[in-house]
């Protein structure tokens, strides 16, 4: 929702500018005007700073720790710092803005595809426009961090239902145009 709140505030508009320049491939745009270097700054910064939260939380909350301890976070090991540790002592510098380049990535290609058969900007493509964000941040980080295929699946699954529930929050707020 980063690149969200970001295009309401007035004083940022000036970056609003859509990030595939208003190129066009077959005829229809790249990515379209809602895809803005204004939305991808705003989304580092955002999945940086929630990155570091994370990691004051597990670094003081146990029940966290547990959460995470069956990820593979490489190239760190349990022995030189314990799981709680080896997640505390991720780069947030490198893995905030990876995370976020991943998402938005996803999140731009998706965009690219829905141009390219036909589904109007800002129209709903279920459930494509909930699940590409976890996708691509997923894959941005894989060479850090390692999920079993039952994390993976909780991981869609958790997401699924938290990105509905602050979609709706969104619209609920005007902030979205539709509630999906």
């Amino acid at each position: 929702m980063a690149p969200v709140f970001a295009a309401k505030a007035s004083w940022l508009h000036r970056f609003g500018a859509p990030i595939d320049g208003g190129r066009m491939f077959r005829g229809k745009r790249i990515l379209g005007d809602h895809k803005t270097w204004r939305g991808l700054a705003a989304g580092i910064v955002a999945a940086t700073l929630v990155l570091a939260l994370q990691q004051v939380i597990v670094g003081h909350y146990g029940w966290f720790a547990q959460v995470i301890s069956e990820a593979d976070i490489m190239p760190l090991d349990d022995t030189t710092f314990g799981v709680a540790g080896r997640y505390a002592a991720l780069p947030v510098l490198l893995l905030g803005p990876l995370f976020a380049i991943g998402a938005l990535g996803g999140d731009a290609l998706k965009s690219f595809l829905k141009r390219q058969v036909g589904v109007a900007p800002g129209k709903s493509w279920f459930p494509f426009d909930q699940l590409d964000f976890i996708i691509g941040g997923a894959l941005a980080i894989s060479l850090f961090i390692r999920f079993t295929p039952l994390q993976y699946v909780l991981l869609i699954f958790s997401w699924l239902i938290l990105n509905m529930a602050v979609t709706y929050a969104g619209w609920l707020l005007k902030l979205k145009d539709a509630p999906l």
